[in-house]
C-alpha cells in the first residue's frame, strides 16, 4: 500500500520552477510549494501472500488497486 503525491503533478510543477528560473529568476526567491494532490494504491497481491484482508472500504476509496 502506498499513499503519497500524485508524481506527474509534481514534474509539471518542476517544469514551472526550471521555466521562471531560466527566465532569470533567482531560485532562493521562488516559494517553496507542497503537492496538493495524493493517491493510495494498494497491492492486492502482496496483502494475500502477508495474510492480510483489507475491508472493502479501503479498497474503494483507493485510486488504483494492483490485483
Amino acid at each position: 500500500m502506498s499513499y503519497g503525491p500524485v508524481l506527474p503533478d509534481l514534474f509539471r510543477r518542476a517544469a514551472v520552477y526550471v521555466d521562471r528560473i531560466l527566465k532569470g529568476a533567482k531560485p532562493g526567491d521562488l516559494a517553496i510549494e507542497q503537492p496538493t494532490k495524493f493517491e493510495l494504491v494498494i497491492n492486492l497481491k502482496t496483502a494475500k501472500a502477508l495474510g492480510l484482508t483489507l475491508p472493502q472500504s479501503l479498497l474503494l476509496r483507493a485510486d488504483e488497486v494492483i490485483q
